[in-house]
């Protein structure tokens, strides 16, 4: 049997089944890296289930080298004191030799991202309201994982509320870059990313509504997928709200299998057309780049400004794809990219209605960060007239990108409009002379993908001279998962980006 169709098997089999021949398992483990952390989340779980290396063995393992490097980087915070770890990792590994296997995450350390709730764990979501906050059920995507059989450790650091694309607040601090800890990792998902790409972590969830899965996924060379809405249980499904949870990775393979996690079962308001678009994780197939169609939207012609490098950077990943055989065309949308921000603008800061409460409280208000006062102020501004013009602008978008969607299989452009930056400033004020009128002007770039709720992947493009690094988003029709995963795959296999590993601090 070949490693690729044994991983893919033992994704699905039980602990009998996985209890394989001796030949099996020494070519399985001759093919394993030295350090337990290096293993992909897919290998460490059929590690774990044929018995090739213990569940305690494995968190003694992470929990090293978290105590080695998080102090650096602060990517995991709240955690559970170390011989409670142990102790959920002896269980684990009693349930399997009862034969009892919970799941392909089973006995795997996972730290949830604090914007959810996970029991028993610090829910502070970043806010000093909120820093003594112990959660007293799991959230649905928690839930997920913990059904897969996955060990809580503690928590991924975050903004304060999740707001802004920079991971740092008054509770925990910030979170540095995996390649260089003195920038900032990005966010909201920043602690996951960087987990993740530092190997303290397996795999991360995260979740995304201005590109906070892809964001983070681009600044730490992983993996950050945003689902269509509706996919992941507990969305709605039919609003296509603004925000979604979603996965992230060492690469896509593992991308897959979280994904499938969290959307293992339609919740009672969810079509499950959309969950059986997608086949079992071990039906994907790379897809080949020959005759692809892509729309590069680039900087929508000037639009966007963009940092001198990321342009230049992402072109040449394209001249890749041309060279394996896709067809790479410059694309305009027919649409005013002012007016869809303002459009942007008024439904984000609508949803702020639900933070007036703080904000109408004197005790409470000097507490919020200046971007959400600010946000929740514009809030107070929109009329009916406001929201409903911000939603007919968001139906002719969904228009234009369908339109777009038949002429090309996908859609992309760069992930973020600056290179990691340092982590001790809040926000770009400007990108190559141009001023950012808003604290959120500098990701513009991925709210298309947002507000269409359509599928859209940050894959590696590289690095610059100064080794920062920087991701693409390709997107997809809605409901089309799928294909854009598979495109990733496909992209992994024309690309290495993904094996340059991070030069960690010394300890």
């Amino acid at each position: 049997m070949k490693r690729r169709d044994f991983l893919a098997t033992g994704i699905h089999m039980g602990v009998g089944a996985l209890a394989l021949s001796g030949a099996t398992r020494r070519t399985f483990a001759a093919a394993l890296p030295a350090e337990i952390t290096a293993f992909s989340a897919g290998d460490l779980s059929t590690a774990i289930a044929s018995r090739q290396v213990g569940c305690v063995e494995v968190m003694r393992a992470y929990l090293e080298r978290i105590r080695r490097y998080n102090p650096a980087y602060n990517a995991v915070i709240g955690m559970l004191p170390d011989d409670e770890c142990l102790t959920l990792a002896e269980t684990a590994d009693a349930e399997l030799a009862r034969g009892q296997y919970r799941g392909w995450m089973h006995g795997m350390p996972h730290a949830v991202k604090d914007l959810t709730p996970a029991a028993g764990l610090p829910y502070t979501s970043g806010s000093p309201l909120f820093e003594d906050r112990i959660a007293e059920q799991d959230g649905a995507v928690a839930a997920s994982m913990r059904a897969a059989g996955a060990i809580f450790i503690g928590k991924t650091n975050v903004p304060e509320f999740g707001l802004g694309s920079q991971s740092y607040n008054p509770v925990w601090g910030a979170t540095g870059c995996a390649y260089n800890p003195e920038l900032t990792s990005g966010g909201s998902s920043g602690g996951a990313a960087c987990g993740m790409a530092t190997q303290m972590l397996p795999t991360a969830d995260g979740s995304d509504m201005m590109g906070s899965l892809r964001n983070p996924g681009a600044f730490n060379n992983v993996i950050g997928f945003r689902p269509s809405a509706g996919l992941v249980s507990g969305d709605d499904p039919f609003s296509r709200t603004l925000s979604t949870s979603g996965p992230m990775g060492r690469n896509t393979a593992d991308t897959i299998r979280l994904l499938h996690t969290l959307a293992m079962e339609p919740g009672p308001e969810q079509p499950a057309a959309l969950r059986q678009a997608l086949p079992e994780p071990d039906e994907y197939r790379p897809l080949e780049p020959a005759g692809l169609r892509i729309g590069w939207l680039g900087d929508y012609e000037g639009y966007l400004a963009m940092e001198p490098g990321i342009m230049e950077l992402c072109e040449s990943n394209l001249a890749t794809l041309e060279a394996n055989g896709a067809i790479v065309e410059p694309v305009m949308p027919r649409f005013d990219m002012a007016e869809l921000f303002q459009c942007w603008l008024d439904l984000r800061n609508q949803g702020r209605i639900g933070m007036r409460e703080y904000y109408e409280n004197s005790d409470l208000r000097p507490l919020l960060k200046p971007e959400l006062v600010w946000e929740i102020e514009m809030g107070y501004e929109l009329g009916a007239d406001d929201i409903y013009r911000a939603n007919a602008i968001r139906r002719r978008w969904y228009a234009e990108v369908n339109r777009l969607f038949g002429s090309y299989d996908f859609l992309m452009l760069p992930t973020a409009q600056v290179f990691p930056f340092p982590k001790t400033t809040p926000w770009p004020s400007e990108i190559d002379g141009r001023a950012m009128d808003t604290y959120h002007r500098w990701m513009e770039v991925v709210i298309g993908g947002s507000l269409a709720g359509i599928p859209v992947i940050n894959v590696p493009a590289g690095f610059d001279a100064g080794g920062r690094p920087m991701g693409m988003q390709v997107m997809g029709p809605f409901a089309r998962d799928r294909k854009v995963l598979e495109f990733a795959l496909g992209w992994e296999r024309v690309t290495d980006h993904l094996a340059r590993r991070p030069d960690m601090p010394a300890v």
